[in-house]
């Protein structure tokens, strides 16, 4: 069986901290916390669960803190949290599986980032990270502002998610890191002109995001699944803007980098049919429904765009263009995934009332 040590950076989380060792505490063992100045309780909250408390002098650069994180654990794998993650009881159950069971040849684990929720409890936004790696690897972070684990070897995608459940956000950090860094006239790789593009988008910088986005996808140098959400980040902006041509041309833009994902088919599908475009619509959310994310994909995943939302729309398409069974076929398909949406229990009751009409008019009732 492998042993796991756990390894967070904090500030100011006697909020969170709790829950999060709470919920996973069980399944590894050591913990291993680095502090980088809070004020507040969090080390009176983290000293129950026994953990290794280290002072951090904080210098804005988060990969320098998880990899002194990272340099003081012992144990034969590193698992690494937020102070606003937890592991519901399931995939707590799973880890500990995962330890009894896990060939000591895997130099990295997989897991789903449970990121948003939508009414109805259900995973909305999703994305794979490297959680837990080889500590004899020396694995190391990168990156001053969203920082990333580089890794390589064996890698295994295992079915434990991770829960994001964040309380508060210190919303201007992250941009007025990279502001500080941009006065300073130091070089942006390629991967800080890219989140400093999605920082400028996050405060309606959109113009300016715009920028960047481009100075980013000129590199050359990015990774797919950045370059592909910088076309989407783009066309958001566009659309703020209400720059409605800029917003198509990039989503289009994505395809150049890989082949349709479903996030770019509902948009397009979404443009055509705001233009009355209704054909061409269906043929794009008739796409979306066919793709499925890649188990590889690293990505985000916005869950709706590849279950309910494209059929809920072409509900809505077909519906205009007098094909009422059709708009009844995908009405339905999207309530196997929604049983309780009231707009989708609407269409149902409407749509059965059309159906019956025009089977009245047919039989000459």
């Amino acid at each position: 069986m492998i042993t796991i040590s756990l390894c967070l950076i904090v500030k100011n989380e006697e909020d969170t901290i709790g829950r999060c060792l709470s919920s996973v505490a069980e399944a590894v063992d050591e913990i291993i916390i680095v502090d980088t100045g809070s004020t507040d309780g969090t080390k009176s909250v983290v000293e129950p669960f026994h953990a290794r408390i280290y002072d951090f002098q904080w210098i804005d650069h988060f990969a320098a803190a998880r990899n002194f994180a990272f340099s003081l654990a012992t144990k034969d794998y590193i698992f690494w949290l937020d102070a606003d993650d937890v592991l519901m009881e399931d995939n707590r159950d799973k880890l500990i599986a995962l330890k009894a069971t896990l060939d000591p040849n895997v130099d990295s684990v997989t897991m789903d980032y449970h990121l948003a929720f939508d009414e109805f409890g259900k995973v909305s936004s999703s994305v794979k990270r490297n959680r837990l790696v080889k500590r004899t690897n020396q694995f190391r972070w990168i990156g001053a502002v969203h920082e990333y684990l580089e890794v390589w070897g064996n890698i295994y995608n295992s079915d434990i998610a991770v829960t994001h459940k964040s309380i508060h956000h210190d919303s201007d950090r992250n941009i007025n890191i990279y502001e500080k860094r941009l006065a300073n006239g130091e070089s942006f790789s390629p991967r800080d002109l890219y989140y400093f593009a999605n920082e400028l988008l996050d405060h309606k910088q959109y113009e300016r995001a715009i920028a960047f986005y481009e100075k980013f996808l000129a590199t050359k140098q990015g990774w797919i699944e950045d370059n592909i959400s910088a076309c989407g980040k783009m066309a958001d902006c566009y659309h703020q803007l209400e720059n409605h041509q800029k917003e198509l041309e990039s989503s289009l833009r994505s395809l150049q980098y890989d082949s349709p994902r479903a996030e770019f088919c509902c948009r397009l599908g979404y443009h055509f049919l705001r233009n009355r475009e209704i054909r061409t619509a269906i043929f794009w959310y008739n796409l979306a429904t066919t793709v499925v994310p890649s188990e590889e994909q690293l990505g985000f995943h916005n869950v709706a765009c590849s279950t309910w939302l494209p059929h809920l729309q072409l509900c809505v398409c077909y519906d205009q263009i007098g094909e009422y069974s059709m708009a009844y076929q995908h009405n339905e398909i999207a309530r196997k995934f929604r049983p309780n949406d009231q707009n989708i229990l609407f269409n149902t009751a409407y749509l059965e009332n059309r159906l019956n009409s025009v089977n009245k008019i047919e039989n000459g009732i």
